[in-house]
């Protein structure tokens, strides 16, 4: 008989996760129900500039509050540089970016690519109606130098564009953030659903050995001895199974009391019936598998 689970201890920890933690765990569950629902999808039919406008305004309110952010960066970001291409003959980019690609929630794999791929066609927007400006903008340019740098621009919408870009990639960085916040919450998730599982188990592990012992109606108290064995059995699991197979008693002692009297009940047992016992009990618990 042997397990290698801790019973006190990992009670307490269980009580702690489902008294103290039950809600964080929801929205662990509920996170990756959303990340398996599949992004809504765009209808095929036609439909009118109304219903389009109507249908982006629902799913921008029920996008969570880091991505609605991004969301509101990226489109004054995208507006400003469609001012840009129309005041310079500029033809538009592609922009592919949409809000479609943060529903329900930022991920890197699904957006981060997408949003790249719009910035650098916005800023070959900018180097052509701008490039003497942009000409002494450092390379390699932190944020805070690119917002100096439009703090002291003339140009309204170089400068608008210049503070729009910079907070999307805020935004961007807030919703990476969350991301991994919400993966870590996950990862705990999976780790406190794993060692409640494996509490339950040894449970029920402990349930079927006090029950095998109980069967056999070996006179000892079947809990105590289960229960002071795995405590034993954490410290030294060799120690503790020798010391089971050999004189379980050590665990829970023999009651001489229970011990049925012999000849039709006119000789009790004694402490060498005692002895007998804890050995016939200490075979009986090294075959015992439950």
């Amino acid at each position: 008989m042997s397990d290698n689970i801790s019973s006190d201890d990992f009670d307490k920890l269980l009580d702690e996760f489902i008294c103290n933690q039950l809600q964080e765990t929801e929205d662990a569950l509920a996170e990756l129900d959303d990340n398996k629902k599949p992004t809504a999808k765009p209808n095929s039919a036609p439909s009118s500039t109304l219903d389009d406008m109507l249908k982006e305004t629902q799913m921008e309110e029920s996008l969570a509050a880091e991505e609605r952010q991004l969301y509101k960066a990226y489109n004054e970001f995208i507006r400003v540089i469609k001012t840009c291409c129309s005041n310079n003959k500029i033809p538009l980019p592609n922009f592919i970016f949409n809000i479609e690609d943060i529903l329900p929630r930022f991920r890197p794999s699904k957006t981060e690519q997408k949003l790249k791929n719009d910035i650098v066609a916005a800023w070959d927007v900018l180097l052509q109606a701008h490039a003497e400006r942009l000409a002494s903008l450092p390379d390699n340019a932190t944020d805070e130098q690119i917002l100096n740098f439009a703090e002291k621009s003339s140009d309204k919408n170089l400068q608008m564009a210049l503070i729009s870009y910079v907070e999307t990639l805020i935004e961007v960085d807030s919703c990476e953030i969350a991301y991994n916040l919400r993966r870590a919450k996950y990862e705990k998730h999976k780790i406190e659903k794993r060692i409640i599982e494996e509490q339950q188990r040894h449970r029920e592990r402990i349930k079927k050995y006090v029950a095998a012992i109980k069967e056999k109606n070996f006179p000892v108290d079947a809990e105590m001895l289960v229960n002071n064995f795995f405590k034993t059995y954490r410290k030294d699991p060799i120690g503790a199974q020798q010391v089971l197979e050999k004189n379980p008693a050590t665990f829970a002692p023999i009651q001489i009391d229970k011990i049925p009297p012999r000849f039709f009940g006119m000789i009790k047992a004694k402490p060498e019936d005692g002895i007998k016992v804890n050995k016939k009990l200490g075979q009986f618990l090294k075959k015992l598998k439950a």
